[in-house]
């Protein structure tokens, strides 16, 4: 019996291979946009507390500023890159981390929140006491770019703009490995410093895992930058799935034929 089942299984190899290259083929891939963080199902996630270098207003250590282009690695071990657009104002700050409170940095993420924000210009800022509008100081409001070692299904994060009294419109661009655009979409907002979870998420999903890289810019780039917690669907691991696939595949054809086997048998 273990002969015949070796020839079986021999037998049907061509055909369990081309069900694996069906499943493997690649498909147009589609682009949906997702604007709230608990609708958009991530399965990892960047803190930029992770970073280690977080900026206090309070005790001002300079060494904390990032460079502008840098790699950090997701809670679930996925490497990435960050580049965010130097400014051509020399007055501005390299990047920095801070924690939005309410005796500290104020905005309109939630209290508490790691924040990575692009510079500011610090000539004659003078923070606004509570209750009063941003002071719209200038900073880097130009693009951020996170680029992914491995394409994922989805990327997504909250994102503000320092300036309290303009409506403005943020962007999420989404790329793939070829540099070929996925998707843009848009949200129209305002930002406060109110600490209250408003600003907006700006999230991407695709039904295939070929996001590589993703943009997050504003229509105000003059003003700083600021994006939260950068939630990502990520892709299961390829190998293990593949063996399942194998393994019920093999064993349904083994099945079928024992079956035909007993039947003929009991004849």
């Amino acid at each position: 019996m273990t002969h015949r089942l070796f020839k079986l299984s021999i037998k049907y190899l061509p055909a369990i291979t081309a069900l694996i290259t069906v499943f493997s083929l690649p498909v147009k891939a589609a682009t949906s946009f997702v604007a709230q963080r608990a609708a958009f199902g991530g399965n990892d996630e960047v803190n930029w507390l992770s970073l280690g270098k977080v900026f206090n207003p309070v005790t001002p250590d300079f060494s904390v500023f990032l460079p502008n282009s840098f790699s950090t690695t997701s809670q679930g071990g996925l490497g990435l890159n960050v580049n965010i657009t130097p400014s051509n104002n020399p007055q501005i700050t390299p990047p920095f981390v801070f924690q939005t409170l309410p005796n500290g940095i104020r905005t309109n993420f939630a209290s508490g929140d790691y924040i990575l924000f692009g510079g500011i210009d610090p000539t004659g800022f003078q923070p606004p006491p509570p209750g009063t509008p941003a002071p719209n100081t200038l900073g880097n409001g130009k693009p951020f770019t996170i680029s992914f070692d491995q394409p994922v299904f989805g990327v997504g994060t909250q994102i503000a703009v320092d300036v309290g009294n303009l409506e403005y419109e943020t962007f999420i661009s989404a790329f793939d490995s070829a540099n070929n655009l996925l998707g843009t979409f848009s949200r129209v907002t305002t930002s406060s410093l109110a600490l209250d979870n408003s600003a907006v998420f700006l999230g991407i999903r695709s039904d295939t895992p070929n996001i590589s890289r993703v943009v997050f810019s504003s229509s105000l780039p003059q003003f700083g930058l600021a994006i939260n917690q950068v939630s990502i669907i990520g892709v299961p691991e390829p190998t293990y799935t593949l063996a399942i696939l194998v393994f019920g595949i093999s064993g349904t054809v083994l099945k079928v034929r024992q079956r035909i086997l007993y039947s003929h048998k009991a004849k």
